[in-house]
């Protein structure tokens, strides 16, 4: 049984191949702010989310799944956003990178009714940003 608590942040660290060429795509393109950095790796302020890029030169395995008629890769990460803000977020990057599904509503009219959009960053890192009208469908069941 999961007890209800504070939500606290996450904590997700990824590889990238080029610090300068990831801090670029996550602070310019999405907006995310730095923290604490050294040659290797740098924190970043991922939606109020610590998000650790680190310098690797590892290849990536992808799987892909069918959600709603869709290719979904997987391993994928982001952030389940406010409705305004998701929204703000999707026409704020949709001219600056190629979507691997472009910002839609998926489930329309079901159970689980959500705003999402998935994208790459520089290194193929998958990343879904998802919003519900309503937060009680988060965990809803069908």
């Amino acid at each position: 049984m999961i007890m209800k608590t504070e939500i606290r942040p996450f904590h997700l660290a990824i590889s990238v191949k080029n610090l300068d060429i990831a801090k670029k795509f996550y602070i310019d393109v999405l907006g995310c702010q730095v923290g604490r950095f050294t040659d290797t790796w740098i924190d970043l302020n991922f939606f109020g989310h610590q998000l650790v890029l680190h310098l690797a030169n590892l290849k990536q395995k992808t799987d892909l799944n069918f959600v709603d008629n869709k290719k979904i890769q997987i391993p994928h990460f982001g952030v389940i956003l406010k409705w305004n803000d998701w929204v703000k977020l999707s026409e704020r990057i949709k001219n600056k990178i190629d979507f691997i599904i472009e910002p839609y509503i998926r489930f329309k009219g079901q159970t689980g009714e959500q705003a999402t959009m998935f994208f790459l960053d520089e290194d193929s890192n998958a990343l879904e940003f998802k919003a519900f009208k309503n937060d009680v469908m988060i965990f809803k069941k069908y």
